[in-house]
């Protein structure tokens, strides 16, 4: 199994992260006890810019659960089609080379699902298995493409993809003054990403891999559920529509949880952390990859690509991972035989890792 390709889409709309913020305080000044609040969580988010959906001049005129998800809907067909066509003409595939789609989002809902509105619209096959995924939050990155792998090895001969588009800035809520709203406003952005999959049978995954021409193997993926962590982390749906619940103690469960997590799945595999060459992690925000960085004791600059995401387009949730591992293909690919760990982590509350060689 190999990963062939990541292929990303972004709004037209990116601002600065002090934009993001006047605009936000604007619209929150009366109600917030001391607007400067928001400032200053903002400035230790580590992000400098964001994509999103909608012009900033527009907050304020939409309201309601119905009216945010209508947008959503429309915006993720949008982005995952030019998310899936990318990582498609990156691999030199066409929709008629695919045999399932995996999609996930934490930032909406569609019946049909978006994967169904995309097969019409590409001119996927008529047999095509469509797998949508909905809860994983921020870990559904790793998670699907762990599943997306699943089904490739049960399938060699085939090419699948893993579809994730979460637009974060529709579930921001205006008459929400916890420090957790006003941290998710400052830290989450809009994207969406898409990975193509090829089974170990498929031309792709039998062509030489190279720095030129990465294709890194899956060799094992892990799941993790830690027990009595629903608390920290997830949604409060209601007729407003997302509501945040980030709690404060998550860096320290990645302190306290990822070394050990990490070192059991190599020691499973034979293997130590020193025979690992690159860390490819989700952008969960400065104090979750500080807690990465001191629990897997990395040294300077390890998890570049995950802050250069951070700063570049904030935390996509599901889709960060993704565009780090992007990054890594395009960038910073492995050398031939080495390993990479692959991870993220999120709602109930979880781990997911992949083992990759290049």
């Amino acid at each position: 199994m190999r990963i062939a390709s990541v292929g990303t889409a972004f709004p037209e709309h990116r601002y600065p992260q002090e934009v993001i913020t006047e605009a936000l305080r604007e619209r929150m000044q009366d109600k917030l006890e001391i607007p400067a609040i928001m400032n200053r969580l903002h400035r230790n988010c580590g992000v400098d810019f964001r994509h999103i959906m909608f012009p900033l001049d527009t907050l304020g005129t939409r309201s309601g659960f119905g009216a945010n998800n209508d947008l959503w809907i429309k915006g993720a067909v949008e982005l995952g089609q030019k998310a899936i066509q990318n990582a498609l003409d990156q691999a030199g595939l066409t929709p008629s080379d695919i045999s399932a789609i995996f999609f996930t989002s934490v930032t909406g809902i569609a019946c049909p699902s978006i994967d169904a509105r995309l097969a019409n619209r590409m001119g996927f096959p008529k047999d095509l298995k469509r797998i949508p995924i909905f809860g994983l939050g921020c870990v559904a990155g790793a998670a699907g493409i762990a599943r997306t792998a699943d089904y490739v090895r049960a399938y060699p001969k085939q090419y699948a993809i893993l579809l994730s588009v979460e637009l974060c800035s529709l579930t921001w809520q205006e008459d929400d003054y916890s420090t957790a709203n006003l941290v998710a406003c400052g830290l989450f952005g809009d994207g969406a990403a898409a990975v193509v999959l090829a089974g170990e049978e498929t031309p792709i995954a039998q062509r030489p891999t190279s720095v030129e021409n990465p294709c890194p193997r899956i060799v094992d993926t892990r799941s993790t559920l830690y027990p009595d962590t629903e608390h920290l982390m997830g949604w409060q749906i209601d007729e407003s529509g997302f509501n945040i619940i980030l709690s404060a103690d998550v860096p320290q469960l990645v302190s306290t949880q990822l070394r050990s997590d990490v070192e059991g799945f190599l020691a499973d595999n034979n293997m130590s952390m020193g025979q690992i060459c690159s860390y490819i992690m989700h952008s969960g925000g400065p104090k979750v990859l500080k807690a990465m960085e001191s629990s897997l004791n990395l040294p300077p600059n390890a998890l570049a690509a995950s802050w250069n995401s951070l700063r570049q387009r904030g935390n996509l949730s599901s889709a960060s991972v993704l565009t780090v591992l992007q990054d890594f293909l395009l960038n910073r690919p492995g050398s031939p035989g080495c390993y990479s760990m692959m991870g993220a982590m999120g709602p109930a509350f979880c781990s997911e890792l992949l083992l990759l060689q290049w």
